[in-house]
This record gives structure tokens, sequence and C-alpha cells, in this order.
């Protein structure tokens, strides 16, 4: 969202408008006089609050929400009314920051599964444009919200049909490739290969990670995550001893590269590797180092090791209550967070066990 440079009766009056307010409710929220915001909107343009009102307006704009926000936003686009279209015509030259801001903070939002606001950060830009009014620059970041949109389709388990993660990626792979960002495009690759393998279409998935981990197009990080995801593949799939040796190589790889968290995701992938290879010693030997090294903000990576550790502790009777409590915990967390794909993999765990006993 951008800062009003100067504020003059039109802001004013589309900030009001924005909000929802009638003019003695907007008044009493600013802590102004009626006949202040009546001025404003008698004489628009033509007036601007004092300086220190300026500032109260500023801080009543900054504390709305992502709504009020958007709607702010459009009503300035047609002179402080209703926008009658759906898109702005097109960028003005502050929104390629803005826009590039919000999606830093859609990013931050989806790192602690706050859903909802990075809903709101993406959405209000690819709803505000017309894709065919932008330039280069505009459709980058077009596709950079549809990578964004569909990882939190893809984090909320919206993996099938025509609105589902899968065809939000391929929209934004086909908007890198025409732009020419081959980084851009192999990375969405990669999470098309992971909606695969949610989807449980294994063998494909393994076969395109495998191209992927030497894709000289990606980082040697996002290459080592191929890697490691081609183990956890044939592990789904019951091949865990080799599932192992590749996910070791990948671990190690994740420590030269000095990257933390993916070296503990490379644990826990590796302590159910070695749980479905029936290695319950080297199996909680390794989600003990994940547990350890967990990431404190992210409450998807605390559902995953919970369930995995849950998973493990129910292949040993002795400790199967233990399991069956800590998999109470991360469906709790998973409901509470709106995982859907997570809790249907613990529900799947419960069931089996269930059936097993």
């Amino acid at each position: 969202m951008a800062s009003v440079r100067q504020w003059t009766g039109r802001e004013a009056r589309a900030l009001r408008h924005a909000l929802r307010l009638s003019v003695r409710a907007f008044a009493d929220h600013l802590g102004v006089a009626v006949r202040t915001v009546t001025k404003w909107e008698s004489l628009g343009a033509e007036t601007s609050p004092r300086p220190d009102t300026q500032a109260i307006l500023d801080t009543a704009l900054m504390q709305a929400d992502a709504d009020a926000k958007l709607r702010f936003e459009l009503l300035l686009t047609d002179g402080g009314t209703p926008t009658k279209g759906y898109y702005q015509s097109g960028p003005r030259e502050w929104d390629y920051e803005t826009w590039t801001d919000d999606l830093g903070r859609a990013a931050a939002c989806l790192a602690r599964q706050d859903f909802k606001f990075a809903a709101s950060l993406v959405d209000r830009w690819l709803r505000r444009f017309d894709p065919h009014s932008l330039d280069s620059h505009g459709l980058y970041l077009h596709a950079r919200s549809l990578v964004l949109l569909g990882d939190l389709q893809r984090d909320q388990g919206d993996i099938r049909g025509p609105l589902s993660a899968r065809q939000t990626y391929r929209k934004a792979q086909q908007l890198f490739h025409d732009l020419d960002v081959p980084r851009r495009a192999a990375q969405v690759e990669l999470s098309l290969a992971v909606v695969n393998e949610m989807a449980g279409q294994l063998q494909s998935a393994a076969e395109r990670y495998e191209v992927l981990a030497d894709d000289e197009r990606l980082s040697q990080r996002d290459q080592t995550r191929a890697q490691l995801w081609i183990g956890t593949a044939l592990s789904k799939d019951g091949n865990n001893g080799y599932a192992v040796h590749v996910m070791q190589a990948a671990t190690e790889r994740f420590e030269e590269l000095e990257e933390p968290d993916d070296w503990s995701v490379a644990h826990q992938k590796l302590a159910l590797a070695y749980r479905g290879a029936g290695d319950l010693g080297n199996a909680l030997r390794f989600i003990d180092v994940a547990l350890s090294h967990r990431s404190p903000d992210s409450p998807m990576q605390h559902v995953r090791l919970d369930t995995a550790h849950a998973h493990i502790l129910l292949s040993d009777k002795e400790t199967s209550h233990s399991g069956l409590n800590l998999l109470d915990q991360a469906a709790s967390t998973a409901r509470e967070y709106g995982m859907s794909h997570q809790l249907g993999s613990i529900e799947g765990i419960r069931h089996a066990f269930e059936k097993a006993h």
C-alpha cells in the first residue's frame, strides 16, 4: 500500500468511503470536528488538511485492514468514486515498488501460515490490473503473484481442479517462459513436481525431480531440494533403502551449502525413510536432530515434524500411546491453520494404525 504524499479533501473522502463510515463516524474515528470533514468533502482537491491532520490521516490509512486499503486505492483511480470495471488500466510509477513489497510481505505470511492475509495481499494485485495492460515488469510481478497464490493453494491442500495450485503454477510457468526468465520457470517446474507428489503421482514426481536435480537453471539449493525430494517420492513408494542413500547425499549437501532449515527438513525425511525400512533406532535418531533444529515460527513445519515423530512412535507398541497423543496435537494445529493436506495425512496414519491394531 503506497502512502499519500499530500492529503487533500479528495483523498480524505476516498478514505472515508473505503472505511465505509458516515461523515460523523469518520470525524470521530480521526478525532476531528464534523465540520472539518464536511469542508474536505465540499472543497475536494482544492483544500489540504493541516500537517498534524495529515499525520492523523496517514495513521488511519496505515491501520486500515487490507480490504479497506484496496478499496481506497481503487476509489482514487476514478476520482474518489467506485471504479466501474474490474481492473485498473495500468500500473502507476509507484505501483511496482509497492507490489514488490507486498509480495515480500505475502511470502512472510505464508511462512507462518497466515493464509488469509497472504491471500489478501496477493489477490489485490492479481485483481487490480488486466494482464494485457502490463509491460514486462508488470507481467513479471503478475507471474510472481501467481506463484505465491499457487504456494498458498498448495499449502492448504488445494491441488486438484480448475482453480487449484497446479493450474495456477502452470499460468505462472507460461508467463516466465514467455518473459524468458529461465530460473523462475524452473522453480515453478519444481513446485509442479511437488504437487504431483502430493497427488500421489510418485513415479512421475520422482522422474521430474531427478531431471531438475541437475538443471543448471536452478540454484544449488533448489537442485539439492530436488535431490532430497527424489528420496521422498521413493520412500512414499516403498523404496526406502535407495531413498535413504539419496537423502543422505542431499543432507550432506545442505550442510555444505550452510542451509540449516533445509538440513533440518532432510533429517525429518530421512527419519521417515528409516522408519519405512524398519530401522526405528536410526528413525528416532534422525527425528531427534530435526526436532532440535525446528523453525520456531512455522506451524507447517511443526505439524510435519510432529506427524513424522508420531508416525515413528506408532511403529512400536511401547510408544504408541505417545504417538497417538502427538498425532492429536498435530491434527489440532493443522485444523487451526487450515492445512487440509496435512490433516488428510494425519488421518491416514491414524486409520492405518487402527486397522493394524
